[in-house]
Parts: structure tokens; sequence; C-alpha cells
């Protein structure tokens, strides 16, 4: 009887010590990963954060601290070449994101539409898959010579001009993620709501502008944000592409960086990053205002 006792006794004995043994584990481990997300959230904003710390540099010099100051965002305002490269990025930036969305949002719902296996389907795909592994320098050089022939051989003015450039070079890039975005949206989307529609009277359009759109709204504004915030930083394509009176904010900073990047760049990018900031945040109050969870949101921000 003795030794029956002994192995019932040791038998939760061993469970517990299982148990806590497990909890250590698991506590160890979500230890560890929160020490590393920390670390990775370090690495990806300090330079942001050092940048926006030396805007406020006093000084001449962006790496040489000289004291706290307001002057360099004073003098970046002031600074009609620093406007005007920042004024065209700004405008490449909406008008890539207006195209793009545009192309890439009846691309999206034509591809999740169709039948799998259908020619022209998997030849889009095929030819927007190319579009995004293919460097962007040579994008640039065949863009290049693309808008010489178009706007001076073939006499079509509008491909001479700087900002029709960067705007269809941008766009041409963004086209292809805003597409892969609103198909992945409306891919499970059930085709009989479109149909419900038409059965009660809905013309295509209406169906389109009521059911549809509505749908893939959030992808739509994923795609809008990427896309400009990709137009925003190409410094490859807009290299080759601008043309004098048409430099954009990247390749300013780029030429800048060859003799020695001053205060006033990093308080305008400050300025830039506010910009971006605010709307982020007009986009998830929009998609908070249509009843959209936080999850969903984040998902939509993140494309």
């Amino acid at each position: 009887m003795s030794t029956i006792d002994t192995g019932s006794s040791s038998a939760p004995t061993a469970q517990k010590s299982r148990s806590y043994g497990g909890q250590r584990r698991t506590r160890l481990r979500n230890t560890l990963f929160a020490v590393w997300g920390t670390l990775v959230f370090l690495f990806l904003f300090t330079p942001i954060a050092v940048i926006v710390a030396y805007s406020f540099n006093s000084g001449r010099v962006l790496a040489r601290w000289s004291g706290f100051g307001f002057g360099a965002y004073v003098n970046a305002v002031n600074n009609d070449v620093i406007v005007s490269s920042v004024v065209t990025s700004l405008q490449a930036a909406v008008g890539a994101a207006l195209l793009s969305t545009i192309l890439g949002t009846l691309g999206g719902i034509a591809l999740a539409r169709v039948r799998g296996g259908t020619w022209w389907a998997v030849a889009l795909t095929g030819v927007l898959v190319f579009t995004l592994v293919t460097p962007e320098i040579v994008d640039g050089i065949a863009f290049l010579p693309w808008f010489v022939t178009l706007g001076v051989d073939a006499g079509l003015t509008p491909f001479s001009n700087g900002l029709v450039r960067l705007i269809v070079s941008h766009a041409m890039f963004s086209m292809a993620i805003v597409t892969f975005i609103i198909r992945a949206r409306m891919a499970g989307v059930d085709t009989s709501l479109e149909e419900a529609a038409g059965d009660l009277g809905a013309s295509p359009w209406q169906a389109f502008r009521d059911v549809t759109l509505p749908i893939a709204t959030p992808g739509v504004l994923a795609g809008a944000l990427m896309s400009f915030t990709l137009s925003l930083d190409n410094t490859i394509l807009s290299s080759f592409v601008q043309q004098p009176g048409y430099t954009p904010w990247p390749v300013y900073i780029f030429a800048s960086v060859r003799v020695a990047l001053r205060p006033e760049v990093a308080a305008m990018s400050t300025i830039m990053l506010l910009l971006t900031l605010f709307a982020l945040a007009v986009v998830g109050y929009v998609l908070r205002r249509s009843g959209s969870s936080s999850t969903e949101i984040i998902k939509t921000m993140a494309g």
C-alpha cells in the first residue's frame, strides 16, 4: 500500500514540475521575442529620430551639432530650390498615385474576376511580375530614350515635360503593386453580390459603384498610399527621367550628399515625414468612419 501511495503522490508533482518548466520556457521565449522586436524597431527608427533631432541644428553642416534652433526650418522654407524640388516630388507622387490606383484597381478587379488559366490573365500577371523584378536602373535606361522618341521624334509634347515623365515612370512601377493588392482584396469576394445588384435593376456601372468599389476601397487606399510613398523616395528612375526645373526631392538630396548635407535638408525631410504621417492618419480616420476594425486598418496601412 505504501508503494502505491508513493507513486500516486509523485505523479502530480511531476506534472507540476513539467508545467512550471513549460511556463518558464514560454516566458523566456516571449522575453527574447520582445527584446528582438525592440532591437529591430530601434534599428529601423533610430536613423529617422537622428534626422529629426538634427533638423534643429543651428549650424551650417548637418553632421556637426552647433546648438538648438529653428533656423534650418526657416532657411528651408525660404530656399526656392528646396521648395521647388519638394513641390515637384509631391506633384509627381500625387499624379503617380492617381494614375497607378485607377489602372491598378481596374486590373486587380479584372484579375480577381477572371477564371484561372485564361491566357490574357496569365500574360498580364507575368508582365506585372516582370515589372516588379526588373532593376530600376534598367527601367531608367529604357524610359529615357522612349520619352525622347515620344516627345521629340513623335511630336507628343506632353512626354517632353519633366513632371509628366516622372508621373508616368513612377506609376509604371506602382501600378503592378496596386494591381496585386486589389486582386488579393477582391479574390475572396462573392460575385453573387454583384449579380444580386443586377437582379434588383442596377446597371453594371451602378453595381460597380455601389457594391464592388466599396468592398475594394481598403485595398484602393492601401495601393494609393503605397504608390505615393514609393514615388516620394524614388531616386534611380527620377535621376534618369528628370529634366531641368523638375528635380524631385530625392535627386536633390543625392546631389547634396556629394558636397555636404545641410540642416535644411533634415528640416524639410522632417516636414515631409509629418505630411506622410498626416496622410496615414487621414486614411485611418476614413477607414474608422467606414466601420473597419483596428486590425483591418493596420492591414490596409501595410498593404
